[in-house]
């Protein structure tokens, strides 16, 4: 089913700055769907799930936060947060005129869900949260992005000379997870350095405490042998929030490689959540 496709673009006021945040619109209608990619990876990681979403009837929204994508990308520490990515969230709906909106994300993503459930409650529908980064993923998580922190800020070449390689591959000639590793890698040293730094520099996550007052019907995705993402942390969150559907994926690829069974996993909980505000635990094997 082909579903209409829009970008759109708005901009956020700050005490020190204008920024310009990107996003892509399917479908339409007042079921709202708000999908955040990965850390450092562009929204268009969301796309298919967006289009699989969008063909069921949701109005699915792709929003680059500020520092990836297609968004501005400032070189200031402070410009990056959780609660500053949360914020910019509650901003998207604003500008979209969406009272409410089931909110999801992969990883970072996953993170800034929980962020608006704990600082907006009456704007979330519901949650959708792949591999959150929770007490279990602390330590991969240093590993895996403090040396990217320290090469972009003190051999910001290693950055900066990747980004010149790969930026003129067109997109159109790989395949499509290969494009989206290519824009991954799309990056300038100085913004690199910015996000990686005021992320492990600030909260995570809302604490255990703050997670368990989030009220929201909640679908967690979890995934086996993930090092950075541990299925511990997708499991003990389940068990933290009170209406809380945790979902195995059989692989780390799954979602990525054989997408239908979390698609539909997605959808029907999406559509759930608009038809009514279920409030069921249950485990899905």
């Amino acid at each position: 089913m082909l579903v209409s496709e829009r970008i759109g673009q708005f901009f956020l006021d700050t005490e020190s700055s204008r920024d310009r945040l990107e996003y892509t619109e399917y479908g339409s209608g007042e079921s709202w769907v708000v999908l955040l990619h990965g850390q450092l990876m562009p929204r268009r990681m969301h796309q298919p799930l967006a289009r699989a979403l969008a063909a069921e009837g949701l109005h699915v929204v792709t929003l680059d936060l500020l520092g990836h994508g297609r968004s501005d990308r400032p070189a200031d520490p402070h410009a990056y947060s959780m609660t500053a990515f949360g914020r910019q969230v509650i901003a998207l709906l604003d500008h979209l005129g969406a009272p409410q909106a089931v909110i999801g994300g992969t990883s970072l993503g996953a993170n800034v869900s929980l962020e608006v459930a704990d600082i907006a409650p009456e704007r979330v529908r519901g949650l959708i949260v792949e591999m959150p980064v929770l007490n279990n993923a602390v330590e991969a998580g240093i590993l895996a992005f403090a040396p990217l922190m320290f090469a972009a800020r003190f051999l910001p070449f290693t950055v900066n000379g990747v980004r010149m390689i790969t930026r003129p591959i067109p997109r159109g000639l790989v395949p499509f997870w290969v494009g989206i590793g290519l824009d991954t890698c799309d990056q300038r040293a100085d913004s690199v350095a910015a996000v990686v730094h005021g992320l492990f520099f600030g909260r995570i996550a809302p604490s255990s405490r703050e997670r368990r007052a989030i009220e929201a019907p909640a679908l967690i995705v979890g995934h086996p042998a993930d090092p950075i993402h541990p299925a511990a942390d997708a499991a003990m969150l389940a068990e933290e929030m009170p209406h809380a559907t945790f979902v195995k994926a059989r692989s780390i690829l799954e979602w990525r490689a054989r997408p239908a069974r979390l698609n539909h996993e997605a959808a029907q909980f999406a559509l759930t959540c608009w038809k009514s505000p279920g409030r069921r635990r249950r485990t899905s094997p």
